[in-house]
C-alpha cells in the first residue's frame, strides 16, 4: 500500500482550492490503495481544520495520521524556504511521498514532492495580483523546479502554461481534470421544495434573468458581458451577478435590470443556478473552469469563451464564444435564449454526458498513479 502524506491547510479558506482539496482527500481516502496522512497548519481556524480533518475521516470510514499545527502558514513559509527546517517526515515519518500546494513546500530533499497547480492567472495578469503573493507563489514554484518534484496540472491549458511560463518539463506534469466538488449535490438534495421557494423568493426571481458567477476580477470580463447582455435589448431580462468584489469599494454600475447580490451562500447559489436562464462565463482566462460543471449539474445552459481551459472542460455542451468580443459574447447568449424546446433538449443531454467525464474516484486514482510515477523517478 502507498503511504502519502497530503497538505490540507487550504481547506479552510472558502475559496477554488479549498474545494478541490477537500473533495481529492475524501476521494483518496475512499481509496483502498493509499494510506493517506493528513497535515495542516493554522492559527485562527485551527479548530475547523481539524473538525474537517476528522469530518472527512469518519466520513469515509478510513483511519488517517492526522497532523494539525497550531501555527500560520505564513511562520512556515520562513521556517520551511528560509531555514529549511522542520521537516514534515519529522511529523508523518512512514510516508513515501508528499503532496503539497503551491503555495510552500517543505524542506525534505529526500522525499519526493508533487504539487497540484491550478492556473498561473497571477503570471498572465500579474497587474491583479499583489505583489507578496506573485513572490511567495514565485518561491514555490522555483523549489518544486529545484527539486524536480511533480507536478498536478488540473486542465491541458494548465499543464501548457506551467510548461511555458516556469520552465518544467512535461514529462513531470499529469494532467488531471478535476470534478464537481461533492458540496454542490449535497446542497441542492438537502434543500426541501420549501425552502428553494423561500431562497427564490428572498433573492426576488420573478424575471428572467442571465447568471454570472464569480469574483469580480478584471480577468472575469464582466464589463463585456454587461454590455453584451445590454446589446440584446431585451429589458425583461435581467442580469444577475453573484460574487464579491475585486476591490473595497468597487464602483457598481446602476442599471435597470443589472442585479448584484455579492457574495452568496451555497443554497442561493444552487437556487440562482436552477432558475437562470443562461449561465454566463465569458472569462478572458481560467485555469479549469468548475463553475461550467455547477451550471451543467443544474441543468442551465452555458455561454463560456473559447480559450484556456474552458472549451476543454465545456466540450460541444456550451456555446463558446470570443471572450474579448462583445458581439459574440451577445450572439451567444442570444443563440440559447432563442433554442427551440428540442435544441434545448439536445443541449441538455450534452450537458449531462460532459459531466459524466468528470468524476473523483478516477482522480484519486489518475492521482494515485501520479504519486507512484513520482516515486518511481526520484532523483532522476
Amino acid at each position: 500500500m502507498l503511504k502519502a502524506g497530503i497538505d490540507i491547510s487550504s481547506v479552510v479558506y472558502g475559496r477554488g482550492v479549498s474545494r478541490y482539496t477537500t473533495n481529492l482527500v475524501r476521494a483518496l481516502l475512499k481509496n483502498a490503495e493509499i494510506q493517506l496522512s493528513l497535515y495542516g497548519t493554522s492559527l485562527r481556524q485551527n479548530k475547523e481544520l481539524t473538525k474537517i480533518a476528522q469530518d472527512l475521516k469518519k466520513e469515509t470510514g478510513r483511519k488517517a495520521h492526522t497532523v494539525i499545527r497550531p501555527h500560520p502558514p505564513s511562520l512556515y513559509t520562513f521556517l520551511w524556504n528560509q531555514l529549511h527546517y522542520p521537516g514534515i517526515r519529522s511529523v508523518l515519518k512512514d510516508i513515501e511521498i508528499f503532496h503539497s500546494w503551491d503555495w510552500i513546500q517543505p524542506p525534505d530533499q529526500d522525499l519526493p514532492l508533487i504539487s497540484t497547480i491550478h492556473d498561473l492567472a497571477i503570471l498572465r495578469y500579474p497587474e491583479t495580483a499583489h505583489p507578496k503573493i506573485v513572490s511567495m507563489h514565485q518561491k514555490s514554484w522555483k523549489v518544486l523546479k529545484d527539486r524536480k518534484a511533480h507536478v498536478i496540472a488540473v486542465s491541458r491549458a494548465t499543464k501548457n502554461d506551467i510548461i511555458e511560463l516556469l520552465g518544467i518539463p512535461q514529462e513531470r506534469i499529469h494532467v488531471i481534470h478535476e470534478a464537481l466538488p461533492h458540496e454542490v449535490p449535497q446542497t441542492m438534495n438537502a434543500m426541501t421544495e420549501e425552502r428553494f421557494e423561500e431562497l427564490k423568493l428572498s433573492l426576488k426571481l420573478d424575471k428572467p434573468y442571465i447568471l454570472f458567477v464569480g469574483t469580480r476580477e478584471p480577468r472575469k470580463n464582466l464589463s463585456r458581458l454587461i454590455e453584451a447582455w445590454q446589446a440584446l435589448g431585451n429589458s425583461d431580462l435581467e442580469l444577475i451577478v453573484a460574487g464579491a468584489a475585486w476591490e473595497k469599494g468597487e464602483a457598481e454600475q446602476a442599471m435597470t435590470g443589472l442585479r448584484y447580490l455579492g457574495r452568496v451562500s451555497d443554497e442561493e447559489l444552487s437556487v440562482l443556478y436552477s432558475e437562470a436562464a443562461v449561465f454566463a462565463y465569458p472569462s478572458l482566462y481560467e485555469g479549469f473552469g468548475l463553475p461550467i460543471l455547477e451550471s451543467f449539474h443544474h441543468g442551465t445552459p452555458v455561454v463560456t469563451s473559447n480559450n484556456s481551459a474552458l472549451p476543454e472542460i465545456a466540450g460541444n455542451a456550451a456555446e463558446l464564444v470570443d471572450a474579448e468580443s462583445v458581439e459574440s459574447i451577445r450572439l451567444g447568449l442570444q443563440t440559447v435564449l432563442e433554442e427551440s424546446p428540442v435544441d434545448q433538449q439536445k443541449r441538455l443531454q450534452r450537458m449531462i454526458i460532459r459531466s459524466q467525464m468528470f468524476n473523483w474516484e478516477r482522480v484519486a486514482e489518475q492521482t494515485e498513479a501520479a504519486y507512484r510515477e513520482t516515486i518511481a523517478t526520484f532523483g532522476q
